[in-house]
């Protein structure tokens, strides 16, 4: 069985709900430092991804990162590896090759801290996908967006995916962006995209506005 390596990306910069936070007059707080069923945002985020079918945890911090770091030291539980981005101002691509350079795993499973919706069961429906997949090296297991099953175009997705891990390095290096842009260069060049379909609709929410965590405070 191919080991599996998390890598939850929790380096950004929350700029865009520090704006929502200044127009409605909240404290100005980190998103993944947010209190959700009396955890943080990021604590529920890698609870989950640690009930799953993992080997180890890699969580790459940048921006806030001593705040965080706090935060994941309560968490005992030896598969997890922080790894802090040098220099700090880099892209999401970058931030999430800095973890599979510090991983293990033939496959890596990559998270965004700001999924506390996605679910044991789903992380490992995405696991299960790719390792079952005859062409696994050219495979991308993806929560899906629009379509379920084979896709034809990869437009709008992002994590929560699980890829071959050196495969999917040789895409992110020398690249500083978003990811999108990455993995629809992967599909230009021949790689399968299967798309896994949630458990409800919440999983497929990304907390970026104040107005995306009140709707997971209350309906998760």
């Amino acid at each position: 069985m191919a080991k599996i390596s998390a890598i939850i990306t929790a380096a950004g910069k929350n700029s865009r709900m520090e704006k929502d936070q200044l127009k409605k007059k909240l404290p100005i707080k980190n998103k993944l430092l947010l209190p959700l069923h009396n955890r943080t945002l990021i604590e529920n985020t890698i609870n989950n991804v640690l009930s799953s079918n993992i080997n180890e945890c890699i969580i790459v911090l940048g921006h806030f990162s001593d705040e965080i770091e706090k935060i994941i030291l309560n968490i005992d539980d030896d598969r997890i590896q922080i790894v802090k981005n040098n220099p700090i101002e880099v892209g999401l691509s970058q931030s999430l090759l800095n973890g599979i350079n510090k991983s293990n795993g033939e496959i890596v499973l990559c998270v965004a801290g700001d999924q506390p919706s996605v679910s044991k069961s789903t992380y490992n429906n995405i696991i299960d996908c790719i390792l079952n997949s005859k062409f696994s090296e050219k495979t991308i297991s993806i929560l899906r967006r629009r379509k379920i099953g084979l896709l034809k175009t990869v437009k709008g997705l992002g994590m929560p995916f699980a890829a071959n891990k050196i495969q999917l390095a040789k895409y992110l290096e020398n690249e500083n962006d978003n990811l999108n842009p990455i993995l629809k260069k992967m599909f230009e060049n021949g790689f399968i995209f299967f798309a896994i379909k949630e458990e409800n609709e919440y999983e497929l929410i990304n907390i970026n506005r104040h107005e995306d965590y009140n709707l997971i405070l209350n309906n998760l």
